[in-house]
């Protein structure tokens, strides 16, 4: 672009430059956006040009040349400036293509160009060294590596390149991947973060979490707070946007800890003897696994190891022992066992002869050793449970597979006998045999303690045995111990035994606990209101083994029935109160808790009280009290007056104040409740001198005056034939019946005396 200028000759030209800009007048040279491309050139003819490089379409503009001056009023801007127009090669694409489609990109331009040859360029590196003979680039079966900025050029001008267009490109994810943090070991109680990783367009917006095949969580990150060993396992992150999903490669989370759940176990586990051989094991769950255990007595340390053990076990080695596990991330001491030492024979032992490997077929000798004061003179030997020899020493010849098992020798003196550790006779042989022995072999009791042992035949010997209850796996090892059992353990119980050739399981052995009858309860039908008169029936239910076939019923502390039910027809009031079933079988026997018969009736026994209960005197207030026997109890009570059409009052108690003659009569009251009503018998209120009614005081009193005159008159007459017998004085006879009654007066008067007391009424 160029300009040319003059000034006066007064002035000096000190400083010549191009704007674009009239406000801020920056010179081109000075501006960042033409930072090498630009270049002014100049002569004496006063031309004054400048040079743009690289040009592009953001550099169409209004160019301007400014002139200074040696007189700072001097400046000048050369108008109307210069237009600069660029024509500019330019792409047209799509802005968005998914991974599979097709896409076609076009280089256009509104040049004249004469047989142009188009360069085509990706993140500003050309695409192939190949020129392509025509201004469209094809991408056939686009995937993600072809997104990017494309831009397109003429040979020759390759330097001007098009403005670069931005090719998006839709994938599902891949990728995907999961980092843990913290990346080293991880340590349980600590927190713990899975983060997914993964490239998609659209990006990722769900991550699902998984642990095996269970899903977890949602999000790209995965969070496990206060980690713990259960959280152990692989774990795999799925990532989805709108075109599809991938998992990740599954991570595998490792959770270490200190060790925990640290037991002792005895072998044996029944009682110990002096001699005999104990071995303590020590059992934890760690990870890393315990590989250190420490072994103490009380406070003292005695071992390490896995297993403790104490051969010809002493009476000093009596006490409290724990097992101390430790692995890289801390320790832990198990609850401490007792070890109870008793003091029969001690010392005990077999030697096998060969000691090495036993072929069926060849002889072997089984030798016990003892320690004994007096010197064993008693050897007996035991295959199991089973006595198969006498002596010291007791050979096999020509042993064969079913030999195999387990061979104790019992030592006796005279204080006692005690038996060896068992040794294992191994003849080499797949397994077989495989059978369970119950000790004690007899009826079984709730609370007492049951081993189960397995014996087997195996070559190599079995190591493994499994104990099953049903299908239920419930421990290892060649015994079983139940220490206080109860009837819950009763069932069938199995022995797998194990070994290099397979496994196989024993015939079920049946364990059923007898015990005394238990959870007894008494239900009661009509489980409702009971009412008097209807039919009541109690049934007694318990647990026990053998069931129980003696029940007895009692009624507080009395005896008052037998049998599983008990019924009572027609309930009584005096039936009532609190019953226990009693339930007995051969183990023992126990009552029920007490249940309570509330036995419902109507009232009786109604009776009424007066008071004052001597004279009454007019004027006064008596008070008429009702009392009865009823439940529920009583709460209606009305009062009647003999004669009367309605009820006089109410309540239990019925006050006359005042009382006048008008008030003597006989009284009754009536008491109710929900199942019925009684009333009472007729009580007469009388004030004094004044009889509640006549008509019954002068009937009693007749009927007291003519009582008496017949006695008399009797007593008369027997007098007076006593006196005729003794003399026939008529003066005598004639006194006698001169001081009688007449004899129609006097049996009227008993006779009539009660018909005289209602007709004068």
């Amino acid at each position: 672009m160029n300009g040319t200028f003059t000034h006066p000759e007064h002035l000096t030209v000190t400083e010549m430059l191009w704007i674009k800009d009239q406000v801020q007048k920056l010179d081109l040279s000075k501006d960042p956006v033409y930072s090498g491309r630009v270049e002014y050139l100049t002569d004496k003819q006063k031309h004054f040009s400048l040079k743009l490089s690289d040009v592009m379409k953001k550099d169409e503009h209004q160019f301007y040349f400014r002139i200074k001056t040696n007189v700072e009023k001097e400046r000048w801007t050369g108008y109307p400036g210069v237009q600069l127009r660029v024509t500019e090669l330019h792409v047209e694409a799509p802005e968005e293509v998914t991974e599979g489609e097709t896409a076609d990109l076009t280089c256009n331009t509104t040049c004249s160009l004469t047989d142009p040859t188009f360069i085509w360029y990706k993140d500003g590196r050309p695409l192939t060294t190949k020129t392509i003979k025509n201004n469209q680039l094809h991408l056939q079966t686009v995937s993600s590596e072809d997104a990017g900025s494309y831009s397109c050029a003429v040979r020759g001008d390759q330097h001007l390149h098009s403005t670069a267009h931005r090719l998006r490109v839709r994938y599902s994810p891949k990728n995907v991947s999961v980092s843990i943090s913290p990346s080293d070991r991880i340590i349980e109680g600590r927190s713990v973060n899975l983060t997914c990783s993964s490239e998609a367009n659209p990006p990722v917006k769900i991550y699902s979490w998984f642990k095996g095949s269970t899903p977890v969580g949602e999000g790209k990150t995965y969070s496990i707070p206060n980690i713990r060993s259960e959280d152990s396992g692989e774990y795999t992150c799925q990532s989805r946007n709108d075109i599809g999903e991938r998992r990740s490669t599954a991570v595998n989370l490792t959770v270490t800890y200190a060790p925990k759940r640290v037991s002792v176990s005895i072998s044996p586990s029944g009682e110990i003897v002096e001699g005999s051989s104990v071995n303590l094991t020590c059992s934890s769950d760690g990870y890393p696994p315990v590989k250190i255990y420490t072994w103490f007595k009380g406070s003292t340390p005695v071992g390490e190891g896995k297993t403790y053990s104490i051969p010809n076990i002493r009476s000093e080695d009596s006490g409290e022992y724990t097992c101390q596990s430790r692995n890289d991330h801390g320790e832990r001491n198990s609850t401490a066992v007792q070890l109870n030492v008793q003091y029969p024979p001690k010392s005990v032992s077999v030697y096998i002869s060969p000691s090495g490997e036993i072929v069926e077929g060849s002889s072997v000798n089984l030798t016990c050793n003892s320690d004994g004061n007096p010197p064993v003179k008693i050897y007996t030997w035991f295959k199991g449970s089973t006595s198969v020899g006498e002596g010291k020493t007791y050979s096999i010849p020509n042993i064969r597979s079913e030999d195999s098992g387990e061979y104790t020798c019992q030592s006796q003196n005279k204080h006692g006998e005690r038996n060896s550790t068992a040794v294992q006779i191994n003849v080499q042989y797949p397994a077989k045999n495989i059978s369970v022995s119950i000790s004690p072999s007899g009826e079984i009791l709730e609370g007492s303690s049951v081993t189960l042992t397995c014996s087997s035949d195996g070559n190599p010997p079995v190591k493994i045995y499994t104990w099953f209850k049903g299908s239920t796996p419930l421990a290892e090892g060649k015994t079983y111990s139940i220490p206080n059992i109860t009837s819950e353990d009763s069932g069938e119980y199995t022995c797998q035994s194990r070994n290099d050739h397979g496994e196989r399981r024993s015939t079920a052995a049946e364990i059923t606990v007898m015990h005394p009858p238990k959870n007894i309860s008494v239900s009661i039908s009509p489980s409702g209101e009971i009412v008097e008169g209807s039919l009541v029936t109690l049934t007694c239910r318990s647990d026990a083994n053998p069931p129980v076939k003696i029940y007895t019923w009692f009624k507080g502390s009395t005896s008052v029935g037998e049998g599983k039910t008990y019924s009572i027809r027609n309930i009584r009031s005096e039936d009532r109160g609190e019953y226990t079933c009693q339930s007995r079988n051969d183990h023992g026997e126990r009552r029920s808790t007490a249940v309570q018969l509330n036995i419902l009736y109507s009232p009786k026994n109604v009776s009424v009280s007066i008071r004052p209960s001597g004279e009454i005197v007019k004027g006064s207030l008596v008070t008429l009290t009702c009392s009865s026997d009823g439940n529920p109890p009583v709460k209606i009570y009305t009062w009647f007056k003999e004669g009367g059409s309605s009820p006089v009052g109410s309540g239990q108690n019925y006050n006359i104040t005042y009382v006048s003659s008008e008030d003597t009569a006989l009284y009754y009251c009536k008491a109710q409740n929900e199942h019925g009503a009684q009333s009472s018998a007729r009580l007469p209120v009388s004030l004094k001198d004044h009889p509640v009614i006549p008509y019954v005081a002068v009937g009693v009193g007749l009927f007291i005056v003519a009582l008496f005159l017949t006695v008399v008159l009797w007593r008369r007459r027997k007098r007076q034939d006593g006196n005729t017998g003794q003399t026939n004085n008529p003066n005598v006879n004639q006194t006698g019946r001169n001081s009688a009654l007449p004899s129609d007066d006097t049996s009227a008067v008993p006779e009539n005396a009660t018909e005289a007391v209602t007709s004068r009424h």
